[in-house]
């Protein structure tokens, strides 16, 4: 997953460069592999890097279904999720 990722970062920068490059060159044509660069950016590479990071981590500590039952307060669910840590 790590070279999937680096491969991609490798792709968007070139896509971006390349487009910032020709933009220069001639007017307007850069423009699409810019958008193409940031398109992949936000809709292939984030997912995947957001999956690698949190895949396999208990994330129920992040969850606000413990917060928002009758009689809770907020002290009282951090104090037990410091408890749990220990």
């Amino acid at each position: 997953m790590k070279i999937a990722l680096r491969i991609i970062i490798a792709l968007v920068f070139g896509f971006i460069i390349f487009g910032i490059y020709t933009n220069s060159v001639s007017e307007g044509e850069g423009e699409k592999f810019i958008g193409i660069g940031v398109l992949i950016f936000a809709f292939v590479l984030m997912p995947l890097f957001i999956y690698h990071r949190y895949n396999g981590r208990d994330l129920s500590q992040y969850s606000l279904k413990n917060l928002f039952q009758p009689g809770n307060k907020i002290e009282d669910v951090i104090k037990r999720n410091e408890q749990k840590k220990d």
